[in-house]
């Protein structure tokens, strides 16, 4: 079992992503830096659009984790509606 993880600056917009992964990935482990949070996840990470929008009371476009985004790692899968960071078996 290998993890993925992703990590953003830290904000107000951030808070609010980080805490719609950690309701749909209830596995994840979370670092919270000064600057940055890291969240790690055991295989497969999901990040759903629907989720995001709940926690931030707005329209989202997925693309717009790039914005706060530092790093990654895992295999990424994109919809418009789900941002999946996964390992290959």
């Amino acid at each position: 079992m290998s993890n993925v993880f992703i990590a953003f600056q830290t904000n107000e917009e951030t808070r609010c992503i980080v805490d719609a992964i950690i309701a749909d990935n209830p596995n994840a482990i979370v670092n919270r830096q000064p600057a940055m949070v890291k969240i790690d996840v055991a295989d497969q990470m999901v990040i759903r659009r629907a989720s995001v929008e709940e926690q931030l009371g707005r329209p989202f476009d997925l693309q717009e984790l790039h914005i706060n985004l530092i790093t990654l790692t895992g295999h990424i899968t994109e919809t418009d509606d789900e941002f999946i960071l996964s390992w290959a078996h």
